[in-house]
């Protein structure tokens, strides 16, 4: 019998794959528990759609994650903090404070994991800071700590 997994079936299949199975094991096991469904034609044809509307969905996030990436690699981030008399920091920036003031500039929301600052920064400067977008798609933000006026 020609079934399509519902659900991943551990050594029968994965979710969304077609396979011919045994009557028996299909009737008692995989049919009762909704973990797979009968291949049928209409069934088959929900689940083409399903992929082709998950590829579609897949590109457009795609394609603002590059489009995200562009915005960022022109953006400067400049962030005054409290220096002291030597110009050291009184404390340091972190990748909170640049993923605050990235969402600010640029209205996307980041999250301070996808800013991979290495170390915090802690002396005045320019720095290259990488974000990760996505696990393919990154991008390069300048960051400009400047001592705070007064």
């Amino acid at each position: 019998m020609r079934v399509v997994f519902l659900e991943t079936v551990k050594g029968a299949g994965k979710a969304g794959e077609i396979k011919e199975v045994s009557d028996g094991y299909a009737r008692n096991f995989l049919l009762p528990k909704g973990l797979a469904a009968a291949a049928s034609g209409g069934t088959v044809k929900h689940l083409q759609d399903q992929r082709s509307q998950e590829a579609q969905k897949a590109s457009r996030i795609e394609a603002q994650a590059v489009e995200l990436a562009a915005k960022l690699n022109a953006t400067t981030v400049t962030l005054t903090p409290k220096v002291g008399a030597q110009g050291r920091l009184y404390g340091s920036v972190t990748n909170t404070h640049i993923a605050e003031q990235l969402q600010k500039l640029t209205g996307h929301a980041i999250d301070h994991r996808r800013v991979l600052l290495e170390d915090p920064i802690r002396s005045l400067g320019e720095y290259e800071v990488p974000v990760r977008i996505t696990s393919d798609i990154s991008a390069t933000v300048k960051v400009v700590v400047r001592a705070a006026a007064g």
